[in-house]
């Protein structure tokens, strides 16, 4: 997320923000209404007016965010205590410790299909859910088997249920996502701004392209701290754009969010008839890279069949890794295969048509398929020798294919990561186990044993807390369109977005990925700078705790919350560069729901909250 975190610069709140407001009865209040309509000898009904206590964990970049939110609160009866933490890793250890009541998280679905908008966040067990209600498990369940024209009732009736008669979640808005670039160094064509998929660093290239080889790309992140180098361990921000550039995948997302083969390791894909059989045809032209004496080597070992099936299977298998924390994303994969027989290609339909699936397989080739090869050293494209992969799902279930262009779905070298990790998963000790990916690994202090294999563009030789160096895979698609351009490229570490915009109009980077709408007004005064802006899947949302809080076991408190957000105050700030969010499914559903802020239902709740204490 999948990167999952957007937030906004600290910034002041403008004196001319209008919050909402309710007013509670005070007990003389109720005491001088109760005298003049009642007799003297009824009992008086009085109301705890005592502001609640409510804990709002946030990170110091989301401060205007976390601001806006804590005056709407305590406009509407909340003493908000703020529990502001410098970083992601910080904000992550208070909230798995529980220090909060409601948490503001975010969430971008970086495969632009709506099951991974909801899967991960909301079903029981799910790799980030805190959730357990089984009537939203059957809604997302049931929905994932659906068309879009199915689809939309279902989703409807799920956010029903989450929103508006649970309230797990509150939402904020959704976002345009934005990056801003200097076209004085960067040629404008080559930069692509994509609805969902992470940036991709192999098209990124110099005006002057005599630069490709002596001078690094100097590119940004907030976060030092990398979850995980091994692409089904992690599914944040820290990590999402990294590997999806250090680790090819069997199919891309255009800008627009639709499924290709365009830039992926397969030359093209075929959903078999019935929704359940997907093919791969793969390409011959990719090699794994490695770092040797902190330096980028072709390993020589290609990437193959052998490798697809591995990555595939692992990242479906909860018990491949321990914190594995992307495999509900694949749980719909059931089996994957090679193919080694062309009559199964021949005797097969492809989905919705009368073609088969080979001559669909073989569409655009130059050469057809005349042999399938178990080995990935014999595949020859200009033979016609391939390889085939065969794809099988639980359930008839298109949308996998979205969650084969996600990063967590990267391919991985089978021989490499059986190499390394030879721990038992089940005991897996934390002090001396180093699995495959482990940053410190290539983290400049520690004993440096860099231990990656890629299969993407890039690959990140080491790193410190200042910055990350990644080197061209000299075995990518080389000679190709896709063959990265830009020998090196330097992830500079800079946690304060205003310090980041500084480092950019400075020339210290070229490239600030997800810039804050708040600064697009100094970003076009700049006239070397240029911004790019589309809207995104991404969503900010307050998420309460599920367990040792009050707002664990009353939906009254956590309705009250809800219905103090005002989300046009959040769009007025944001000068309209922000948008309305029912869930995180709104950007890519349009269900018809919308929370509108409401005093009185405010007031409501908080009464029949406190009457219950």
């Amino acid at each position: 997320m999948s990167s999952k975190l957007k937030f906004a610069a600290p910034l002041l709140l403008s004196l001319s923000l209008l919050l909402s407001a309710c007013t509670l009865t005070t007990k003389d209040d109720a005491a001088s209404s109760n005298t003049g309509n009642k007799s003297a000898n009824e009992p008086v009904v009085s109301v705890d007016t005592t502001p609640v206590d409510i804990e709002l964990l946030g990170m110091s970049s989301s401060e205007t965010d976390l601001n806006i939110v804590r005056d709407q609160l305590s406009k509407n009866g909340f003493n908000v205590k703020l529990n502001i933490q410098p970083d992601y890793g910080s904000f992550k250890t208070q909230q798995d410790a529980g220090n909060y009541d409601i948490a503001l998280s975010s969430w971008t679905t970086v495969t632009g299909n709506p099951d991974y908008a909801v899967r991960s966040l909301f079903i029981t067990g799910g790799d980030y859910s805190i959730l357990s209600n089984p009537e939203i498990d059957a809604l997302i369940n049931e929905a994932s088997t659906q068309t879009s024209d199915e689809y939309q009732a279902t989703y409807k009736e799920f956010e029903e249920k989450l929103v508006f008669e649970n309230a797990y979640i509150a939402p904020l808005f959704s976002s345009l996502k934005s990056q801003v670039f200097n076209k004085e160094v960067l040629n404008q064509d080559s930069v692509r701004i994509s609805k969902s998929r992470s940036l991709p660093w192999e098209e990124l290239d110099y005006n002057d392209t005599s630069k490709r080889s002596t001078e690094p790309l100097l590119l940004q992140s907030s976060t030092p701290t990398l979850t995980s180098l091994d692409p089904i361990k992690g599914n944040d921000g820290s990590i999402n754009i990294i590997n999806t550039n250090q680790y090819v995948r069997i199919v891309n997302l255009t800008d627009d969010d639709k499924v290709t083969s365009e830039g992926s390791l397969s030359l093209n894909h075929v959903i078999g008839e019935g929704n359940s059989d997907y093919y791969f045809i793969l390409r011959d032209d990719i090699t794994f890279a490695k770092i040797q004496d902190k330096k980028v080597v072709d390993s020589g070992e290609r990437v193959g069949a052998n490798d697809v099936i591995f990555s595939l299977l692992r990242a479906k298998d909860k018990d491949s890794v321990p914190d594995h924390r992307t495999y509900t994303l694949h749980e719909h994969i059931q089996n994957v295969e090679l193919v080694t027989d062309i009559a199964a290609l021949e005797s097969q339909t492809v989905s919705g048509g009368s073609g088969t699936v080979k001559s669909a397989l073989e569409s655009g080739l130059d050469v057809g398929i005349t042999q399938l090869v178990a080995d990935k050293n014999e595949a020859n494209h200009q033979e016609g020798k391939y390889q085939v992969i065969k794809l099988t799902t639980t359930e008839p279930f298109p949308q996998v294919l979205n969650y084969l262009a996600h990063q967590s779905a990267g391919i991985v070298s089978e021989k490499q990561v059986k190499a390394i990790n030879t721990y038992d998963v089940a005991a897996f000790d934390v002090n001396k186990d180093i699995p495959y990916g482990d940053q410190n690994t290539v983290t400049e202090g520690n004993q440096y044993n860099n231990t990656l294999y890629t299969s993407g563009p890039y690959i990140l030789a080491h790193k410190n807390d200042y910055e990350a160096t990644f080197y061209k895979n000299p075995g990518y698609m080389k000679g190709t369109e896709h063959e990265p351009r830009i020998e090196t490229i330097k992830v500079k570490f800079i946690k304060d977005a205003d310090s980041a915009l500084s480092a950019l109009r400075s020339g210290e980077i070229h490239l600030y990925y997800g810039v804050s709408e708040t600064k697009f007004d100094v970003i076009k005064s700049d006239s070397k700078l240029t911004l790019q802006t589309i809207p995104s899947n991404a969503v900010s949302y307050l998420l309460f705790n599920t367990s040792n809080r009050p707002v664990a076991d009353s939906a009254d408190l956590r309705k009250a919350v809800l219905y103090s957000i005002n989300q046009d105050e959040f769009l007025a700030y944001y000068g309209g560069n922000k948008f309305k969010a029912t869930s995180t499914l709104s950007p890519l559903v349009q269900t018809g729901l919308e929370l509108v802020a409401d005093p009185a239902k405010v007031k409501e709740h908080l009464q029949a909250y406190q009457a219950g204490k």
